[in-house]
């Protein structure tokens, strides 16, 4: 068990070994969430903006059907641009 004490203008200082389980460190971000009485602690990463687009739902089905193409050899390589360009008008 650890403890901590709420200290003035309520803030915590999480135990070493709860920072070390987290993997956290000063300046991260920790979504708290209180289910039954109880706080949970969620290490949380922010990501800017104009990076938000790649954590949407549809991109990221893409990178993983991109990820299973590539696993599976579905994959072609070209040493020219044009070679390339040449297969997509196909």
């Amino acid at each position: 068990m650890s403890l901590a004490l709420i200290r003035k203008h309520y803030q915590i200082t999480l135990p070493a070994e709860i920072r070390k389980i987290l993997h956290c460190a000063e300046g991260d971000v920790i979504d708290l969430v209180v289910k039954k009485g109880e706080v949970i602690l969620k290490p949380k990463m922010l990501v800017d903006k104009d990076q938000a687009w790649f954590w949407t739902k549809e991109w990221q089905e893409g990178e993983r059907e991109a990820d299973e193409d590539i696993k599976k050899g579905r994959v072609k390589k070209f040493k020219k641009m044009e070679d390339l360009i040449e297969d997509l008008d196909r």
